[in-house]
C-alpha cells in the first residue's frame, strides 16, 4: 500500500509541471494565425484599391487628383514610412543580439515616424476638407479617403502596438513570448509599407500623371 501511494504522490507532484507545459504557447500556431489574419488584410486592401480603380476618374465636376495632391509633400510623408521600416528592422536585429536598451531605441524611433506619417496623413486630409473636397464632394473623393484612411488607422494601430511591445520589453526583457510579439509587429509594420507603395504608386502618382 505504501508503495502504491508514494507512486500516486509522485505522479501528483509531476501533474503541475504537466499542465505548465500545455500551457505554454506553440510559436508556430502564432505566426500562422497572424499570417492569416494578414491574408485578410490583403483582401480588404485589394477590394479598397479595385474600388479606387472604378471610382478614381468620377470627379462629379469637383477637382480632380492633379488639383488636390501635393507630391512632395506626400513624397516625404512616404519617407518617413519607408525610415520606419529601417530602423524596425535595426530593432530586430537588435532584438537577435538580446541587446534590450537599442531595441527599445530603435522602437522609439520607429515610432515616432509612424507618428509623423499618420501627422502629415491628417494634415492633407484637413487641407483638403478645408478646400471643400471632402469625401462627400465626388465618388473619386469617397474612394479615396477611404483607402489612405484605412491605411492610416492600421499605422495608428500599429503605433500603439508598439507602445505596448515597448512597455513589455522594458518590463519582462526579450524574452521568448516577447520576440514572438515583436516579429509578428515586423511582418505588420513592412506589410503597410509595402501597401503604402502600392497607395503612392497607384493612387497619388497614377492620378497625377494620368
Amino acid at each position: 500500500m505504501s508503495d502504491i501511494h508514494g507512486h500516486a504522490a509522485q505522479h501528483e507532484g509531476q501533474a503541475p509541471a504537466f499542465y505548465l507545459e500545455e500551457e505554454h504557447h506553440p510559436e508556430g500556431s502564432t505566426m500562422l494565425g497572424f499570417w492569416l489574419y494578414l491574408m485578410s488584410d490583403c483582401l480588404i486592401f485589394a477590394v479598397l484599391f479595385a474600388t479606387h480603380g472604378v471610382l478614381g476618374r468620377n470627379y462629379a465636376a469637383g477637382p480632380s487628383p492633379a488639383d488636390l495632391f501635393d507630391l512632395p509633400l506626400v513624397a516625404v510623408n512616404t519617407s518617413m514610412l519607408l525610415f520606419s521600416s529601417i530602423t524596425y528592422g535595426f530593432a530586430m536585429l537588435a532584438m537577435e543580439r538580446y541587446e534590450k536598451k537599442v531595441t527599445l531605441f530603435w522602437m522609439a524611433i520607429t515610432a515616432l515616424f509612424g507618428i509623423a506619417f499618420v501627422s502629415l496623413e491628417l494634415y492633407e486630409f484637413a487641407h483638403m476638407i478645408h478646400e471643400g473636397a471632402g469625401p462627400q464632394r465626388s465618388a473619386f473623393l469617397s474612394s479615396f479617403f477611404t483607402l489612405v484612411g484605412t491605411h492610416g488607422l492600421h499605422v495608428t494601430s500599429g503605433i500603439v502596438w508598439m507602445f505596448v511591445l515597448m512597455a513589455q520589453v522594458a518590463k519582462h526583457g526579450l524574452i521568448p513570448e516577447n520576440k514572438r510579439r515583436l516579429m509578428c509587429l515586423s511582418m505588420f509594420w513592412h506589410f503597410l509599407d509595402v501597401v503604402w507603395i502600392g497607395v503612392f504608386s497607384f493612387v497619388y502618382l497614377i492620378g497625377v500623371i494620368g
